[in-house]
């Protein structure tokens, strides 16, 4: 019947087979059905994009160490008026991996007599966009030495910070990693206890992780868990536009949520002081500088910003329109422009913030060490009353019943 009816559409087409687009002998003779050849390459919609996001959250980034003593030494060799191209073969020469072959990139432009700007071009994402844009500002206002020393500042500051949080939460993240060794430790050797007393039944965890699959399974686990929490770390350290909705979430705790703007207008009110110093264009310097708190609160209002001081508003009024600023800094902004010192102003309230900074750090890294303590007492509670239910009260149920 299919046969037939297959043929009827040859003969009366008399051009190619429908089915499996074979060119037909000849009009009313029957062309067999073949099977499609194997397929041997598979394409995913989301492929592409699935390699463009990794690819994203595993490019190379110059670390904040590396990156602070790069602006020390610029900083330094401007000062002293070495020429910019001899300053960066040097560091080319110098550096090693991944930030040789990039600084190499930037040497060989700025040799080219490119500006710095366009030569740090072609490194992508490597150097953060503040150094790139302040990097540009200081070619054109002729402050190269100041703007590079004013970054090596602030990089440093964020340097200290950062060890800071990290050595106190170093003791509560061992103990956690401890937490996890032994339950590893304790799934295999249930495993060997299993298979010397011949019990198939022996899972005192009771989620079958025993023996060397279970340790496997439990590995497993741990590595997505691990991935999860790497890449939301990355998406947020770097303020891609999808992180938003969980720092949204996130400013909503109460004692968080606040530590967290206190350090973002640091870096705003920091970012201000130094680009309006350096004479950078207003709607410029603004939308550069909200871009630096990465905080999705500050980051929904630039476009707001922008369209207020582009109808021909001050900064005050485009930055209380947005209704997200507090007040101490907005009353910043109205004394520092009535008086014509906006730069200085902003650095008043920068060193103020910068000084709430270092409290609201105090703050995180104690609330991050509770939370460890936290799910270390969880693990270890779960731990312990499942071996109660599982070897003891279990056991003694089942015996209870079968009297």
């Amino acid at each position: 019947m299919i046969f037939a009816w297959r043929r009827a559409i040859v003969k009366k087409s008399g051009v190619r087979s429908v089915f499996n687009g074979i060119p037909a002998r000849s009009a009313g003779t029957f062309a067999p059905i073949r099977p499609p050849p194997p397929t041997t390459h598979y394409h995913f919609p989301y492929t592409a994009l699935l390699a463009r996001l990794m690819l994203m959250i595993f490019s190379a980034r110059i670390t904040l160490t590396r990156l602070a003593d790069l602006c020390g030494r610029l900083a330094t060799a401007l000062e002293a008026g070495i020429d910019m191209r001899a300053v960066w073969a040097r560091e080319s020469e110098r550096a090693a991996g991944a930030a040789r072959r990039r600084y190499a990139i930037v040497a060989e432009g700025v040799a080219r007599g490119e500006s710095l700007y366009d030569a740090l071009a072609p490194t992508g994402s490597y150097f953060p966009e503040l150094f790139r844009e302040l990097a540009q500002v200081g070619e054109k206002t002729g402050h190269r030495a100041e703007v590079f020393g004013q970054l090596a500042d602030h990089y440093r500051q964020q340097l200290s910070l950062r060890r800071t949080f990290l050595l106190a939460i170093a003791w509560p993240l061992i103990q956690l990693g401890l937490a996890i060794v032994i339950i590893g430790f304790l799934i295999w050797v249930m495993g060997i206890i299993r298979d010397m007393t011949g019990n198939k039944e022996l899972d005192p965890l009771g989620f079958g992780l025993v023996g060397n699959k279970g340790l496997m399974i439990y590995l497993g686990f741990l590595a997505a868990v691990g991935m999860v929490l790497f890449v939301a770390i990355e998406t947020l350290r770097r303020g891609w536009v999808w992180s938003r909705p969980i720092q949204r979430g996130v400013m909503r705790v109460p004692v968080l949520g606040q530590a967290l703007l206190t350090m973002a207008l640091a870096r705003l009110a920091w970012t201000m002081h130094l680009t309006m110093k350096t004479g950078m264009d207003v709607r410029q310097a603004i939308n550069l500088s909200v871009r630096s708190t990465r905080n999705a609160r500050y980051l929904d209002q630039i476009d707001r910003i922008d369209a207020s001081l582009a109808e021909g508003n001050s900064l005050y009024e485009a930055f209380f329109h947005a209704a997200s600023f507090p007040a101490d800094f907005l009353d910043a902004l109205a004394v520092g422009e009535q008086s014509g010192k906006l730069d200085e102003s902003m650095a008043t309230l920068a060193g103020q913030y910068r000084d709430r900074a270092r409290a609201a750090m105090v703050t995180l890294t104690m609330l991050a060490g509770v939370a460890v303590w936290i799910l270390i007492a969880l693990i270890l509670v779960a731990l312990i009353f499942r071996l109660f239910f599982v070897g003891w009260y279990g056991p003694y149920k089942k015996l209870l019943d079968s009297m």
